[in-house]
């Protein structure tokens, strides 16, 4: 008899209309630091310590809370996704009044999916999140701006005069009407200042309204899912001197344009399509980042271990990675040496007019590899006479489960060529239709060159004449394996017959 599980999470509920100011500040309010006791706490997998919360006193009934930066080993964990997401995992310490307390969550993700929110107070499972707001309305010099239409600020000029005033419009330029009743028009103001922040944040932030029946520390485990995160797998393949085995080397670069940093994280990876209703949307805000892009390479001890999820592969680093904002980290995936692979020359008019070089290869433990391999981009290269490295060329693959052959198109070949030309049509009835073609091989080189032809057809077809055997594969294509002379050529002829 099968039993449902029953989970500790709780699912928020998102605010239908967003909060546009930042609720629950108050004027005169006092602030104090807090740091809680260290104990050590194992959840879901994931180990903490208490970390360092801000707790704020205003003249409200409701306490104020801001919790910090997850800043304790391995107290964050985040998955991501192939296709722009992420799901993050992150154990802070809040102290909770009895009743309702209101909290600012800081430090969450810019694309944040605020529907996507989960709370798990691990000591108290009565614990609840009665009301969230996304705060993403954030501090800057047009939005305080805006805020203070019809309010009083004191603007200076750029030669120095201040005027008080309430603001009437800063489109363009500053307009203030001054107490004696007098406009005027401010073109250039070096200087603006306001009497408080109007409540804007300097942060994206979740806001709160934390029901607790108890009152103490509370290890929270809170789950979110955000955008601007992706990841993709690279590999180097080096052939030997006869293309008959190859050293790879694979590496996951992990892009992060979330809008934070995490550090120390418990990193995995899913490869796989994970099927999603909709993608979130990212949000608009006036919230300054780093734009300038950098790249990390990761190439040390604690590698990927893979295992099975659901019908997705799921890759964690055996250690803790920090993931910085507008950063793209490299990490070793794998790395495999000598390899057996299988050089091949395949002509497919389908894919290409020319003949098409292909290195071959089985992800099997056998050959020296056996890992299921993500979705990527493999890139080739080989010593040339004085040793050094020179590319050949890349190509992507797809998610490939183990003993599953890899098929690498590495480019043209120069001196094999093919034409392929129709050579005859006919008519035979209403419904039967007959086409004969001719492929010409040349072979440039000073050795015999095995060339493969590939041929697809559709609906009710087959091959009536064929000047050599060829093989159906399946029911749309045929191939031909031939042998071409060296600094010779090689004629294959065929007809197809066509019914309808």
């Amino acid at each position: 008899m099968r039993t449902k599980k029953s989970y500790p999470w709780l699912a928020l509920f998102f605010v239908g209309i967003i909060a546009t100011t930042a609720a629950f500040a108050y004027p005169g309010s006092t602030r104090e630091t807090v740091q809680a006791d260290e104990q050590e706490i194992a959840v879901n997998g994931i180990e903490s310590s208490s970390s360092v919360i801000t707790k704020v006193e205003p003249s409200n009934p409701l306490e104020f809370l801001t919790a910090g930066a997850a800043v304790t080993d391995s107290s964050t964990e985040v998955t991501v996704y192939n296709d722009n997401l992420a799901l993050v995992k992150e154990r802070r310490s809040l102290d909770l009044k009895t009743g309702v307390n209101s909290v600012e969550y800081m430090d969450v993700a810019a694309l944040i999916d605020p529907t996507s929110v989960m709370f798990e107070d691990t000591k108290n499972k009565n614990t609840a999140v009665l009301e969230q707001n996304y705060e993403y309305d954030l501090v800057s010099s047009y939005k305080l701006l805006d805020k203070f239409l019809g309010k009083e600020i004191t603007a200076t000029e750029k030669e120095g005069e201040t005027y008080t005033g309430t603001l009437l419009s800063h489109d363009g330029g500053v307009v203030l009407q001054l107490s004696d009743g007098k406009v005027v028009s401010l073109s250039e103001v070096s200087k603006f200042e306001f009497p408080d922040s109007a409540g804007l944040l300097t942060k994206p932030t979740l806001v709160w309204q934390v029901y607790s029946p108890v009152a103490g520390s509370r290890d929270v485990l809170t789950s979110y899912l955000t955008g601007g995160m992706s990841w993709n797998a690279d590999y180097i393949v080096k052939t030997n001197a006869d293309d008959t085995k190859a050293d790879i080397q694979g590496w996951v670069s992990i892009d992060n344009e979330a809008g934070t940093t995490y550090e120390d994280a418990r990193l995995k990876l899913v490869a796989g399509e994970v099927h999603r209703v909709t993608v979130p949307q990212p949000m608009y805000y006036d919230y300054v980042v780093e734009t300038e892009e950098e790249v990390a390479y990761d190439g040390g001890k604690g590698s990927f271990v893979e295992e099975s999820l659901f019908e997705y592969h799921l890759y964690t680093l055996e250690r803790t990675a920090t993931l910085k904002n507008n950063q793209v980290k490299q990490i070793s995936l794998l790395s495999a040496d000598s390899v057996p692979v299988e050089k091949e020359l395949i002509f497919d008019v389908s894919k290409s007019e020319n003949v098409q070089a292909v290195l071959n290869l089985e992800n099997s433990e056998e050959k020296g590899l056996g890992m299921p391999l993500p979705a990527g981009v493999v890139r080739v290269y080989k010593s040339d006479s004085d040793g050094q490295l020179q590319f050949l060329g890349e190509d992507s693959i797809d998610h490939t489960p183990k003993d599953e052959d890899v098929e690498v198109v590495v480019g043209d070949s120069f001196d094999v060529t093919a034409t392929r030309t129709q050579t005859d049509y006919d008519k035979v009835s209403n419904d039967v239709r007959r086409q004969s073609y001719e492929v010409e091989l040349k072979n440039h080189k000073s050795e015999a060159q095995t060339v493969r032809i590939v041929e697809h057809f559709y609906g009710d077809w087959e091959i009536i004449t064929s000047s050599d055997s060829s093989e159906k594969t399946d029911a749309y294509t045929v191939e031909w394996e031939v042998t071409v002379p060296s600094d010779g050529s090689k004629k294959v002829t065929f007809t197809v017959e066509y019914r309808y």
